[in-house]
């Protein structure tokens, strides 16, 4: 009996549209994801009804439009609404501060934007695709018995 093999669900969210599009061709060339990427937070947003299964966030979102939702108030917004979906954050700045507030606000992780940041990005999805088979598997064989 086989069990189901879904892709997984990326959102990236980044108002900086070429490292958008670099990380959105970054993850579908390294292996078979379902990529939907977003230029805001409000558009992430209204689109959680998707269900991903994991979001990359920008901290600094509003850096083009200074009225757009910041990467922090996206993150809250998105755990208000499902506070299961991991929120990984990613930012230009090394700074233990923004860390630390960004696991304040239930981030999943914390990555900073460098040449050694998809690799990170990756890892950390792997992680979360090996429970999220694990729950599916155990959710496959508790619906059978």
């Amino acid at each position: 009996m086989e069990m189901p093999n879904k892709k997984i669900k990326i959102f990236i969210v980044d108002d900086d549209v070429f490292y958008l599009r670099l990380l959105e061709i970054q993850f579908l060339e390294s292996a078979d994801f379902d990529i939907m990427a977003f230029e805001s937070g409000e558009l992430c947003i209204d689109n959680l009804y998707r269900k991903p299964d994991l979001i990359v966030l920008d901290y600094h979102l509003d850096g083009i439009n200074k009225h757009a939702l910041t990467g922090i108030q996206a993150l809250d917004k998105i755990k208000e609404i499902d506070a299961s979906i991991p929120v990984v954050i990613l930012s230009s700045q090394d700074k233990i501060e923004v860390a630390v507030d960004c696991m304040h606000h239930k981030a999943f992780d914390y990555v900073v934007k460098s040449e050694t940041a998809f690799m990170r990005l990756k890892n950390i999805v792997n992680t979360i695709a090996k429970y999220s088979k694990m729950e599916s598997q155990l959710s496959w064989y508790m619906d059978r018995m």
